[in-house]
């Protein structure tokens, strides 16, 4: 397996591979032409985005600047809104459903590392994939960890660190985050 294949498959695998060095250099790129767009330069945005993220559904808003490791390891629905200055590490695949809001500095780590010093030092890593849910809305300055599922319709509080999946038509916050209330699924 390549390291990128690795990576993919949440292997322990190797950052600093050429070919994995020259994907994020390309989004690196990419992203800091999109992070220096004027306001009013829409389609030039539009062409941007698309480029990074070639797995975006559409009516898809991003207010930069916005940040990512690769992009193309980021799926997105329909009418999806990320606030400023909003990162996805997509080291695995970030899955984000329809009509899901992001509020500013919302932060999605899908990116690990070993717990042991020893193992951490071999500079290694791997990733496990985000999963949020359709017509879900993350509050500002959200943190979610790696492997984490957000179910469908729910809310998580601003400033939470997600740990653990959090199920659907819920309301969750705090650190760790929890289920704070059941919510109803009628506006």
């Amino acid at each position: 397996m390549t390291e990128r294949e690795k990576m993919l498959a949440g292997e322990w695998y190797n950052a600093q591979d050429e070919e994995l060095l020259t994907l994020r250099r390309k989004a690196r790129l990419t992203m800091q032409a999109l992070n220096a767009t004027r306001d009013d330069a829409c389609a030039e945005r539009t062409s941007l985005l698309q480029q990074l993220l070639p797995n975006a559904g559409s009516k898809l808003w991003i207010e930069p600047p916005f940040y990512c490791d690769y992009g193309e390891h980021i799926a997105l629905g329909n009418n999806v809104f990320f606030n400023f200055n909003c990162v996805v590490l997509d080291v695995a695949w970030v899955t984000i459903g329809n009509n899901v809001l992001f509020g500013p500095n919302v932060q999605l780590y899908t990116a690990t590392h070993p717990l042991d010093a020893q193992q951490r030092r071999s500079g290694l890593e791997a990733g496990r994939p985000i999963t949020i849910g359709n017509d879900c809305w993350i509050g500002g300055s959200v943190i979610i960890n790696p492997g984490i599922t957000v179910g469908e319709r729910s809310v998580i509080g601003a400033g939470s660190v997600v740990t653990k999946d959090i199920p659907a038509d819920v309301f969750a916050a705090g650190n760790p985050c929890k289920v704070i209330r059941y919510l109803h699924s009628s506006p």
